[in-house]
């Protein structure tokens, strides 16, 4: 969905035309996650009416360039790198409407979001989980007056923050997946509404958990903490870029928007 050479986000240049049989595709997309090894590069395009589509390309197909370019510092297996279209050809039935996927209250936003936000949860856990093994093996600060770290109280503190916070995530990410199972059978304005409410909710604090604990992990772990060999740094670089799809500071400002003034969020991919 991304492009790279627009003056922002919501702008899209890539093409899609009528052609005999099917359609043709121009123009070029970055950071198309899983394009490295996809059979099909599903593919948001649009008409000359601004419309917009979701084309699934076949792999093979003729004048479709696939750039292995991501060079991001976490999510290294992502293969997220761009890919370009000249002159694509595309069947007919491989193409669907995608602006219709917001003009009406649908899921797919908060479906998309809390992924994300299950992700981040993961990365959290998997953090804090490393560091309680890390602070039982640690040894002390030799002035610290305590026999080992985990008796030592300014590490059981960060602790007992770390695993509250996550647990608050993995809370949030619970209730939200509830919330979209009730409203998937009936949409509608209100209860759309709440589910992209209620998602916003735990990606903002799972954002912020998630590089919280991977963090804190390296802390705690002491001076072992920095060494690659370990590879502690994988939960802090994973996290870093992943929290970046999106931000966090837009959640926080739609769910006071709705809480403060009634104000409905907008039907979008990141809410």
């Amino acid at each position: 969905m991304a492009e790279f050479k627009t003056k922002n986000a919501a702008q899209k240049q890539t093409a899609i035309s009528p052609v005999e049989g099917g359609f043709i595709i121009n123009g070029e997309k970055f950071y198309c996650t899983g394009s490295i090894f996809a059979h099909r590069i599903p593919t948001l395009v649009k008409n000359a009416h601004g419309r917009e589509f979701l084309a699934f390309i076949p792999r093979q197909s003729e004048g479709l360039e696939l750039v292995d370019d991501w060079s991001g510092f976490g999510q290294r297996t992502t293969g997220s790198g761009t890919v370009k279209f000249n002159n694509v050809f595309v069947e007919a039935e491989d193409v669907i409407p995608f602006d219709t996927a917001y003009s009406q209250p649908t899921i797919s936003g908060p479906f998309a979001q809390i992924m994300h936000a299950a992700i981040e949860t993961g990365i959290a856990r998997a953090a804090f989980e490393e560091t309680l093994n890390r602070v039982r093996q640690a040894r002390p600060w030799i002035d610290s007056g305590v026999d080992k770290a985990s008796d030592d109280p300014l590490t059981l503190f960060e602790l007992g923050r770390i695993v509250a916070d996550v647990r608050v995530s993995e809370v949030l990410l619970k209730q939200a997946a509830r919330s979209i199972d009730a409203a998937k059978p009936q949409p509608t304005v209100e209860n759309i509404a709440k589910v992209s409410l209620d998602v916003a909710k735990v990606r903002a604090h799972s954002s912020e958990t998630a590089l919280k604990a991977s963090s804190k992990l390296i802390e705690l772990a002491g001076s072992r903490g920095n060494q690659r060999e370990d590879g502690l740094d994988r939960f802090w670089r994973n996290a870093r870029v992943h929290t970046l799809h999106d931000a966090a500071r837009w959640k926080y400002y739609f769910i006071a928007n709705y809480l403060l003034n009634g104000v409905l969020p907008p039907r979008r991919g990141t809410l």
